[in-house]
């Protein structure tokens, strides 16, 4: 199958703004090359067994973000759509294009294969290992290795968003929770909790391709017994309520969602929240607490930040 690939290169403090305008135009599939990850992961020996060293001389200052849209949609109006938000709405705006804006044709193997040179295995906080599928590693004592093939979903445990809202799971998952995943992307933070003893989770996703990488992801962890993933929009399609609820979106979508929290959460229970950019953290921070959430930690980590509630 080909796909079509369009690529932004633009800068950190704009990845948040580019990226829902990718997933507006309707991107199957989204990937996030961000030169600071592999540089600040590439310094800790504990958590990569091996890094490439052409990763070094990527522009730090420089983000990319590639999404792929099938090759028998209408490209032509896909990659005005992108166009018009990223670069000539800004430049009237504000005075300066969000990036800049190319277009490649590529087949399932190409992409298949590119992208693996930047995800080996990968410690997150005391006990995970996110390991490549592809990959092998030597387990220590004590470890909770997480085999995950993310394909065309988001979420390898890389990004920063992601591996804060693993290290919030280790803390908080106790045996027999039950767990709401919110955007679930490749399944690894269901996964993760499964095996750090949760009896049930869901995980929900509006795209069809990430609920399809998910169910992959969790028959290769053998936790299909416990983790379950559904087509749908936040949390219209879960019933009850759950011990934690996990969702790593985007700000605005977690305003949003926080409306509806009290309904599906259990006494006591956790929210953890994380894609926030640092400047909407004030913003999560009041909604949560307008709703009578208690915001007991927001943990920052490069131009993201997770945010821990209870209710």
């Amino acid at each position: 199958m080909k796909w079509v690939e369009v690529v932004v290169k633009t800068c950190h403090e704009k990845e948040d703004k580019v990226a829902d305008i990718l997933y507006q135009a309707g991107a199957l599939g989204l990937a996030i090359e961000d030169p600071r990850d592999f540089l600040e992961l590439s310094s800790n020996k504990k958590a990569w067994d091996y890094v490439d060293s052409n990763l070094m001389s990527l522009d730090e200052d420089v983000l990319i973000l590639k999404a792929y849209f099938s090759e028998a949609e209408d490209t032509e109006k896909i990659v005005d759509f992108i166009r018009k938000r990223v670069i000539e709405e800004p430049l009237e705006s504000e005075g300066e294009a969000y990036g800049e804006v190319t277009l490649n044709l590529v087949d399932d193997q190409d992409f298949a294969e590119a992208w693996k040179q930047y995800y080996k295995p990968l410690r997150i906080g005391d006990r995970i290992i996110i390991k490549p599928s592809w990959e092998t590693y030597d387990e220590e004592p004590g470890d909770l290795v997480i085999e995950l093939d993310p394909g065309m979903a988001f979420g390898t445990g890389t990004h920063e968003t992601t591996s804060m809202c693993i290290e919030a799971l280790e803390g908080l998952v106790k045996e027999n929770d039950h767990i709401y995943d919110i955007g679930c992307g490749s399944g690894i933070l269901g996964i993760t909790a499964a095996k750090l003893g949760a009896e049930r989770v869901i995980g929900i996703d509006i795209d069809p391709v990430c609920i399809e990488v998910s169910k992959e992801n969790i028959e290769m962890n053998g936790v299909e017994d416990i983790v379950q993933v559904y087509l749908g929009d936040l949390l219209d399609v879960v019933d009850g309520k759950a011990d934690i609820i996990v969702s790593n979106i985007i700000a605005e979508v977690i305003i949003d969602m926080i409306d509806d929290l009290n309904n599906y959460l259990e006494e006591d229970g956790f929210f953890i929240a994380s894609g926030i950019i640092l400047s909407k953290v004030g913003l999560v921070e009041e909604k949560l607490k307008a709703k009578g959430m208690k915001v007991l930690e927001t943990k920052r980590l490069g131009e993201w930040a997770c945010i821990v509630a209870q209710k």
